[in-house]
């Protein structure tokens, strides 16, 4: 790889890195909305569904 293509590819790490950083501050500044009943409800599911998963994952298997 010679000098430009390095400086180039510094560059691009250089913005990419300061487009991160740009998108975390817009995140951090908007206030998160509340969840509506409905959004909870499944949120709490899922989160029941993946325990069930993880626990079944861990039985061995009946043959």
């Amino acid at each position: 790889m010679n000098n430009s293509q390095k400086n180039e590819q510094d560059d691009l790490q250089k913005y990419l890195e300061e487009k991160a950083k740009q998108e975390q501050e817009k995140e951090g500044e908007q206030e998160p909305e509340p969840l509506s009943a409905y959004d909870a409800c499944v949120l709490k599911e899922s989160a029941k569904i993946h325990d069930l998963i993880a626990e079944a994952q861990k039985r061995p298997k009946d043959d």
